[in-house]
């Protein structure tokens, strides 16, 4: 089992053992889902963002029991990985800053009122 500063993530409950985590390979490796560390490193906090949405989405039918939460935790952070595999983050417009429409051209003759 993974394990962090000497603890073996066994001998934590899933809340525990994920306060412990802090980067995307360490919630990844956590999950057992398999990763490309370039894709990771140019995505990262898209992926994490893209999971916590995830999480959002389900937060009201979340399961009780850390087996089925570590369950539907791994099938979403996984989804969200894939997301990032598969496309870009510009594609996928995790962050507001994609969200937001892009200023169209404007000409000098449009600036100068011509």
């Amino acid at each position: 089992m993974f394990g962090i500063g000497g603890l073996l993530m066994n001998d934590l409950s899933l809340t525990e053992a994920m306060e412990e985590l802090s980067s995307a390979e360490d919630f990844l490796s956590f999950f057992g889902i398999g990763f490309d560390q370039s894709i990771v490193h140019i995505n990262r906090l898209h992926i994490m963002q893209r999971f916590h949405d995830y999480l959002a989405q389900v937060e009201a039918q979340l399961p009780e029991s850390d087996e089925a939460l570590r369950a539907v935790y791994q099938r979403l952070l996984s989804r969200a990985y894939d997301d990032f595999v598969h496309s870009d983050a510009q594609t996928e417009k995790v962050f507001k800053v994609f969200k937001q429409s892009q200023p169209g051209f404007v000409s000098v003759e449009q600036l100068l009122g011509s």
